[in-house]
């Protein structure tokens, strides 16, 4: 069942769901159901919902596993699109995405600040290097 038919919508809440479809890649998908979306699409689709709300910051764990290699791309293109709107506190594996998207990173360890910087600066610090490789 759509959205639209278990809420009312006023026109500018239906002008703004277009505008999320759209910047989630999602636009052409609009009257499928979820369940027939790819993995990537409903992860954009989460996202999407998020966005309704107009948050301040955005709080993502791992907001690429398992997608394709094109739809990490768009989730990057997707990503730099929000940064100017909103705040992105991402925690992810995927050292190619977050190279895309970041220009600092924090590495935790045990709750605290281990390394913060460029993500060629973490990734050179002796210090991440032992607690994440055992070096």
């Amino acid at each position: 069942m759509r959205a639209s038919a278990l809420f009312r919508l006023n026109g500018a809440q239906v002008d703004r769901i277009g505008e999320i479809l759209t910047l989630i890649h999602l636009k052409d998908s609009a009257q499928r159901t979820a369940g027939l979306l790819s993995h990537g699409q409903k992860q954009w689709l989460e996202i999407g919902m998020l966005l309704m709300q107009d948050p301040k910051l955005l709080l993502l764990d791992e907001p690429v596993a398992g997608m394709t290699d094109e739809e990490t791309a768009r989730t990057a293109e997707l990503f730099l699109t929000l940064k100017g709107k909103h705040s992105l506190m991402v925690v992810e594996h995927d050292m190619g995405f977050i190279r895309a998207i970041s220009d600092v990173v924090t590495v935790l360890c045990d709750g605290a600040v281990l390394a913060q910087g460029t993500l060629d600066q973490v990734q050179a610090d002796e210090r991440v290097i032992e607690v994440y490789l055992g070096r």
